[in-house]
């Protein structure tokens, strides 16, 4: 039986499937020596290489997700040319594998960060169709009116295309220090700043407190790991097979 060289380096965590096509176009895997193409199937007996290291045909291996409870001022790529904080660093080493990131967080927003070694797993969690739930706390500065509400929960053009908040709900404070909790169906990049900054509302801070079933522990200290249930996990694995 022979499968996709993208579908094999995901099941084994070695990056996620779009990655894995990036590499093959980048001339980075081989197969028996031979720089692959994309679309080339491999075989347990075929020798596969990622730049130039071997990559064991193993058998695949149980899933694993992290909760990653991310400070602000850590970036969300494995290394940086500035020198500046990874996310990365702080996980647990991986033996023939590596941590892919469920999605990310910018430098400027703390909270919730998901991690598996199971590439497939989390293409999965997400691609659009999947319309996982993400749910943020934001404090913003700036008058909230009962008209914006409405607008950002209706819908308003941004510069990729229309994006809303599922729903907005109040949770206190007043001036520079108001909170409200927001949820989007989708993880297109500073969504929650930009809708906010589309009404002329300023986000000072920024924390993402749900992904999916997965909610943020109040106990989890910000630079700390945990390591999800095998409930946790098959509940993940769910939400993603719902993906069309």
């Amino acid at each position: 039986m022979t499968e996709k060289i993208q579908k094999v380096l995901a099941r084994q965590g070695f990056a996620s499937r779009r990655e894995a096509e990036r590499w093959i176009a980048q001339g980075r895997i081989k197969v028996n020596g031979n720089i692959a193409s994309l679309g080339d199937r491999i075989g347990p007996n075929d020798q596969l290489e990622v730049d130039g290291k071997s990559v064991s045909m193993q058998v695949e291996q149980d899933t694993q997700v992290l909760l990653y409870h991310k400070p602000t001022g850590e970036i969300c790529t494995r290394d940086d040319p500035e020198g500046r904080d990874t996310v990365f660093s702080r996980l647990p080493k991986l033996h023939h594998a590596r941590w892919i990131s469920v999605g990310r967080l910018d430098i400027n927003t703390s909270g919730l960060l998901l991690f598996t070694n199971n590439g497939e797993l989390a293409n999965k969690l997400m691609h659009p169709s999947a319309a996982v739930e993400r749910e943020y706390a934001v404090r913003v500065m700036g008058n909230v009116t009962k008209e914006m509400v409405r607008r950002i929960t209706k819908g308003v053009r941004l510069e990729d295309g229309v994006a809303r908040f599922e729903h907005v709900v109040d949770s206190g404070g007043s001036g520079s220090n108001h909170w409200f909790h927001v949820l989007v169906k989708e993880g297109r990049n500073r969504l929650v700043r930009r809708l906010w900054e589309s009404q002329n509302v300023q986000v000072s801070r920024l924390i993402r407190v749900r992904y999916g079933s997965i909610v943020l522990p109040k106990s989890l200290p910000r630079g700390r790991v945990l390591e999800l249930s095998r409930e946790d996990v098959a509940g993940l694995q769910d939400l993603g097979d719902k993906t069309g």
